[in-house]
């Protein structure tokens, strides 16, 4: 099947390995508390260097507006055993691309 080049991602290893590390060293030294931090920095990573038909993307989330999700989620999944867990995943996409947009 031929690429339409409809969709285009211009990231480089250089910048996605910085950003990888530094929201790695973020949440492993909050213990995952902070994760909400490192999954904005890198959202707005891959929305910077990626377009669509032309346009950049931007995302506008940010970590306070995930993190009130993020402990609901975390007490939820405590309090089930884990089994909330399995909702997470979707909610945390639904989230992302709901705060993903085009620049202007």
């Amino acid at each position: 099947m031929a690429k339409s080049g409809r969709f285009v991602f211009v990231g480089g290893a250089a910048n996605y390995i910085g950003t990888a590390l530094l929201g790695g060293l973020i949440t492993v030294f909050t213990l995952g508390i902070c994760y909400p931090f490192a999954l904005v920095l890198t959202e707005r990573w891959r929305a910077k260097h990626a377009t669509i038909d032309g346009k950049q993307l931007v995302f506008t989330g940010t970590a306070m507006g995930l993190f009130g999700l993020w402990i609901k989620w975390f007490l939820l999944s405590c309090i089930t055993c884990g089994i909330y867990s399995l909702w997470v995943g979707p909610q945390l996409q639904k989230w992302k691309w709901e705060h993903t947009d085009f620049v202007g």
